[in-house]
């Protein structure tokens, strides 16, 4: 038999009763039992059926389900029988026009493929480059068949007057010719319309899918034949947002515009396999000038480098194991041997033509023979290649199945270590682990000169695969959804954004992810940040310039991290106006902001340059998110505390509406008249009226005029402030406008007279009314009549109470509020029971019940006015420390999670990040302290409450028949 004279080679069986069992069915094949047996005879054909049927099931199934083909197999060996194989496929189904009988000889034609290339690589008859030569072969043939079927079909059917301008390139191992046993096989479809006379119904396009589409299911859908191979269109132009089948006036365009370097690495191997020649000659001729450039530029040699430079290349960093160990993709593996070629092609290539190699070992030997690399290093990384090939063969060869990686127990790397021929698993260890470490010392001394990238381990964001390593480092990174992050930046390296269209952008970008991923990741939630950053760069016009400042800036992109993940409300202003970041190296910018005075000025000066009306508007929210960004940063930072920040915010908004109010009213004017009157007064309640605003505080507002019998001009005139004030533009909103504090609430009029105004407080307004007044501020109005609306608030402040009536009042409302408003958890801080809203209505409660005989108490700022009523004997010092630390405390901790987390949260759900700013900006020692500290102030806080306001309003059968 000619098969068994030309053994070189053979296996074990790993298991002896497969081994058994497989060679008594072989005995029993119909028709063949005198083979069989004078096979099992030979010892030489005893030990090639153990070796099999010990070691492949899949290989198993292949023979006993052909008994004929393997006899011929034996009979003929290998070199014949696959030459009339292809010969076979090539003259009976040439013109074959029925889809199915074509799919079912394809199936029969690769199992018998599969037992040839299998029994003469595991016998040692062919060498490694045969094997995968014969492998490509074989899928390049069933291409080609495939597609000459459904370019006859669309013919037929009149869809298209001649088969022409469609083609399949081969890409990766069998653009290489170097397919592996159970390969994908990477393909890029392409079509040129003007080699193609398409007149049907639809679109070319569509068509060109619909083939594409076909095919893949011809080549993978399994039938009781098998299948043929799994399809991998990936690496066709922008996989993402590209359809399957990609025009070449497209393809040629995006490789001018956007191709990458590793895309240039992927196309070194590209090659015809099927369809159009002519127009696959075309295109290919058109990639060598974007494949091979004889001048490559520091940049895109520095882009090369760093596609290595992301992988941790230091091997005291992480030890190689074998059990386990990706063949392919992991340290010292197929894919480094393969990059270490391939980036040296890319480099001298352009210059030298005998580098342009598809084959990873006729490169190797380009390289060498070029003075490239030294001729050890070529003959090393061929040989750990051609160990490392052979291995990952036997792996697929079990079961058929596309495995890199070897058994992580003993038992299935013993198997695989007797598949290879090796006595035992040591043996098989001490081999592997030789070729690994010197791939590794290969490798790692790539561009050795270059400064490394700082990183956290493997980031390799090229290709079309997730590489596993760097998958596993963004989960230890804290990242939820490694694989949405890998995809995401594998995007912006295609260009999608406009701030990566250039490759300048793209090699720069290259350079930052490690850093820009290592600082998502120390944020409280690094998965957020990211998106955050995400949208943040799908809003940039253009990317050189920002990058290029986070390159010589390390610390911008810090604080860039740092806001993306811990500051949405910051993230959203940068999101909008990206030139913020400019104004961060501004020495000025970790100061605290100038008064309101000069915040005033500054505006009022931008605003005159404006042309229109609308410009005003749109450059006072850029100014005013500038100073909240500025203002934000510095409480991120820790250079100033939430609660002291609150003047700061507050005078931003003064200055704001103070420029705007005058502005609206002169425009206002041209179309409605003039102001009667002395105009109108904008008050401010609440956080503003209080000076206590966060990043993110609405505007409490109430607007009073002079003037009889102007109800509906300043009725008019108001709207059209709060529109000035609240409408988004392109630049967003200024601030959200609150009107429900103005008398009689939302049912009221928008605008009141002086003269109801003071009608109102003193004969109809609610107690809550009467407490939220206590914040009652003027920030715009004409002199006497800002000094007439502060005297009304002042003589409805001052006027005498009856402390239980009061009481009562105040301790029903805080109930009610309770009831509807319950706190969600214990950062729920505004209405925690013995929260913010407690703590102010203990001092706004005091404040009421005293000033009548001491108006000096009365202060709009709560803290203001906690110290003033301590000072005049009202409140005992230790209660007036205790609500000063937990007004503090509670302000503080409003602030951060309004910059950082604007969505309710659980303190046990805080995320790391979170939690380390709350404890910074509180001064607590840990966050277990600040949460005991939390609940001991509120308990603190609700002690007052009781003593304080629910004593003095009697018991509850009192409250309850005083309601009655």
């Amino acid at each position: 038999m000619e098969f068994l004279t030309r053994l070189r080679a053979l296996p074990g069986p790993a298991d002896r009763n497969l081994a058994r069992v497989g060679t008594l069915h072989w005995g029993e094949a119909a028709g063949f039992a005198d083979f069989a047996r004078s096979l099992a005879a030979d010892p030489r054909g005893s030990s090639l059926l153990e070796a099999v049927f010990g070691n492949s099931p899949f290989l198993t199934g292949a023979w006993l389900a052909d008994p004929g083909f393997a006899k011929h197999l034996m009979e003929k060996g290998p070199d014949l029988v696959f030459e009339e194989l292809v010969a076979a496929m090539t003259a009976g189904l040439a013109g074959e026009g029925d889809g199915k009988r074509l799919m079912k000889e394809l199936r029969i034609a690769k199992r018998r493929t599969a037992l040839v290339t299998g029994l003469s690589d595991i016998c040692g008859i062919w060498p490694l480059e045969r094997v995968t030569g014969a492998l490509s072969t074989f899928a390049e043939t069933a291409l080609g068949l495939a597609v000459s079927h459904l370019l006859r079909g669309v013919q037929s059917a009149g869809d298209i007057e001649k088969p022409g301008g469609f083609f399949v390139l081969g890409m990766g191992k069998l653009g290489a010719q170097e397919l592996n046993y159970s390969s994908d096989i990477d393909l890029i479809v392409l079509f040129d319309p003007e080699r193609i006379a398409y007149r049907g119904r639809h679109s070319l396009q569509e068509l060109m899918v619909r083939l594409t589409r076909e095919l893949v299911r011809m080549m993978e859908e399994r039938t009781d034949d098998g299948y043929v191979f799994r399809c991998d269109l990936r690496l066709r132009p922008d996989p993402g947002a590209t359809p399957i089948a990609v025009n070449v006036l497209a393809a040629e365009a995006y490789y001018e515009a956007m191709g990458q370097n590793w895309e240039r690495a992927a196309m070194i191997k590209a090659r015809y396999v099927a369809g159009d020649l002519d127009a696959a000659k075309d295109f290919l001729k058109f990639t060598v000038p974007y494949i091979w450039r004889k001048n490559l530029d520091f940049a895109a040699i520095a882009d090369i480098h760093s596609i290595k430079r992301q992988i941790d290349a230091h091997k005291e960093s992480r030890a190689i194991k074998v059990e386990g160990h990706n063949l392919k993709l992991g340290r010292g593996g197929i894919r480094e041997i393969e990059f270490f070629a391939q980036t040296q092609q890319l480099i001298w290539g352009g210059r030298i033509p005998a580098l342009r190699k598809r084959g990873t070992c006729e490169a190797l030997e380009a390289l060498a023979q070029a003075g490239k690399i030294s001729a050890a290093a070529a003959q090393e990384l061929t040989a750990a290649y051609e160990f490392l090939r052979r291995a990952e063969h036997r792996l697929q060869m079990v079961d058929d199945q596309q495995v890199h990686s070897l058994p992580k127990d003993e038992t299935g790397l013993r198997h695989i270590a007797v598949f290879l021929g090796y006595k035992d698993r040591k043996s098989f260890a001490d081999e592997l682990l030789h070729h690994l470490q010197t791939v590794e010392k290969h490798y790692a001394a790539l561009f050795e000169d270059e400064r490394p990238l700082s990183g956290p381990g493997n980031l390799v964001f090229t290709g079309t695969e997730h590489d596993p390593e760097t998958l596993e480092t963004l989960n230890k990174l804290g990242f939820t959804d490694p694989g949405a992050i890998a995809a995401t930046i594998m995007a912006w390296h295609h260009g999608r954004y406009a701030a990566m269209r250039s490759a300048r952008a793209r090699e720069i970008l290259t350079e930052l992810v490690p850093a820009i991923l290592a600082g998502f990741a120390k944020t409280a939630a690094p998965q957020e940040a990211f998106i955050r950053f995400d949208a943040f760069l799908a809003r940039l016009p253009a990317g050189v310039q920002l990058f290029s400042l986070f390159e010589s800036n390390p610390v911008l992109l810090d604080l860039v991290a740092e806001i993306m993940g811990d500051a949405p409300h910051l993230a959203d202003l940068l999101a909008r106006r990206p030139i913020l970041l400019d104004g961060v190296l501004s020495p000025d910018f970790y100061q605290p902001l100038a008064g309101a005075p000069q915040l005033e000025r500054e505006l009022a000066e931008a605003i005159a340059q404006a042309q229109s009306f609308e410009g005003a508007l749109d450059i006072a929210r850029r100014w005013a998110g500038d100073k909240k960004f500025r203002v934000g940063v510095q409480i991120l930072r820790n250079l100033t505390t939430a609660d002291a920040a609150g003047p700061m915010f507050s005078d931003i908004a003064d200055a704001a509406l103070r420029v705007l109010k005058p502005l609206v009213e002169a425009d206002f004017a041209k179309t409605q008249g003039a102001m009667p009157g002395e105009g109108m007064a904008v008050i401010a309640l609440g956080r503003l009226g209080g000076r206590e605003m966060t990043v993110g505080s609405d505007l409490d507002l109430v607007f009073v005029f002079e003037a009889h019998n102007a109800q509906e001009y300043f009725a008019r005139l108001s709207r059209r402030l709060i529109n000035a004030i609240a409408a988004p533009t392109a630049e967003g909103e200024l601030y959200a406008v609150d009107m429900r504090l103005r008398p009689s609430g939302s049912s009221g009029p928008i605008a009141s007279s002086l003269e109801s105004f003071q009608r109102y407080h003193a004969e109809s307004a609610w107690t809550w009314e009467h407490l939220a007044l206590t914040r009652a501020r003027v920030v715009a109005a004409p002199k006497h009549l800002a000094a007439a609306v502060e005297d009304i608030v002042r003589e409805t402040l001052t006027r005498p109470r009856e402390t239980p009536k009061l009481a009562r009042e105040v301790f029903d409302m805080r109930e009610r509020m309770a009831q509807e408003h319950k706190a969600r958890s214990l950062f729920d801080v505004k209405r925690l029971r013995g929260g913010l809203v407690d703590a102010e209505f203990i001092v706004e409660f005091l404040e009421l019940r005293f000033a009548h005989d001491h108006p000096e108490i009365l202060s709009r700022n709560t803290l203001e006015a906690l110290l003033r009523i301590a000072q005049a004997g009202f409140l005992e010092r230790a209660a007036a420390e205790q609500l000063d630390a937990a007004l503090h405390l509670w302000q503080r901790i409003l602030g951060i999670l309004r910059l950082c987390y604007p969505e309710p949260i659980a303190a046990e759900d805080a995320p790391v990040g979170l939690q380390r700013i709350l404890v910074r900006a509180s001064g607590a020692t840990d966050y277990p302290a600040l949460l005991r500290e939390i609940e001991e102030r509120a308990d603190a806080v609700r002690k007052l409450f009781h003593e304080l306001i629910e004593r003095a309003a009697g018991p509850k059968e009192v409250r309850e028949e005083r309601k009655g």
